[in-house]
């Protein structure tokens, strides 16, 4: 934990000391924002939804937010219990409203790295735009002091695993349907 702890802190300082600008003080919220409660990825799921062509997407899409949701939200913040570095280092100004609850794993980084890693799947095309978001998202968390480097890594792997998951259950599952059916 001395390496990780060492790192965080490091990338604390290196933001506070170097990318600390009025420009990333104003597009950062509006970033976090999109990413609160997989806002932008929910949105764009619906939207699949109301494609017939999209709507097998857009239900794995939403199926995986919910599953990643409960995991890292319900399951593994609740287990690590790690505080946010705002509450641990006090010298620390918010730009937005202080998030409840533990800082591991980043939520909005699991969220958005659960839905960019299904939706460039499907859409290779937009692959860079994609993934490009879900990155700045999970940077707008540190950025912002709401979560540790490390958190913001443990969402993104949290986030890709549970998509390869559950693409992988509904693929099965549609196997089986075809071999019924």
């Amino acid at each position: 934990m001395g390496f990780i702890n060492y790192i965080d802190l490091g990338t604390i300082d290196f933001i506070k000391n170097n990318l600390d600008n009025k420009l990333f003080n104003t597009i950062m919220p509006v970033f976090t924002y999109l990413g609160n409660g997989g806002l932008v990825w929910i949105i764009v799921s619906i939207i699949l939804l109301t494609q017939k062509k999209y709507r097998k997407i857009g239900v794995i899409t939403l199926v995986a937010l919910l599953v990643t949701y409960l995991v890292g939200e319900i399951g593994i913040k609740n287990l690590v219990r790690r505080e946010r570095p705002f509450i641990s280092i006090h010298e620390i100004k918010l730009l937005i409203k202080a998030p409840s609850g533990f800082s591991f794993p980043s939520g909005h980084t699991a969220s958005s790295f659960t839905a960019a890693t299904i939706l460039s799947s499907y859409f290779k095309k937009y692959r860079v735009i994609i993934f490009s978001l879900a990155i700045i998202i999970g940077f707008s968390r540190v950025y912002l002091m709401v979560h540790y480097l490390s958190d913001v890594l443990g969402g993104a792997v949290l986030g890709i695993g549970m998509a390869i998951l559950i693409k992988y259950i509904f693929k099965k599952f549609e196997k089986k349907l075809f071999i019924i059916g």
